[in-house]
C-alpha cells in the first residue's frame, strides 16, 4: 500500500506492489466522508481529496478535476 502521504498524483505507482491491481480513481467513502481515491485487493490504496460531506460534491469535485 502507498504510505499516506502519497498520492498517483506525487508519483505513487499506479499498480499495487503487493497484489499487482491497477490503481483506478473513484469516489470512496469511509467514516470521514468521501473522497476521491482508490482502492486495491489489500484495502485502501490513496486519497487524492479531501474529505466531501456527499457522494454528490466528490463526484461533482471530481468531475472538475477532468
Amino acid at each position: 500500500m502507498v504510505m499516506s502521504e502519497e498520492t498517483l498524483s506525487t508519483g505513487a505507482p499506479d499498480r499495487c506492489p503487493d497484489c499487482g491491481k491497477e490503481i483506478e480513481l473513484s469516489v470512496c467513502q469511509s467514516a470521514a466522508g468521501f473522497y476521491i481515491g482508490a482502492w486495491c485487493y489489500c484495502g485502501p490504496y490513496c486519497r487524492e481529496s479531501g474529505y466531501f460531506p456527499t457522494k454528490e460534491a466528490a463526484n461533482a469535485a471530481w468531475k472538475g478535476d477532468k
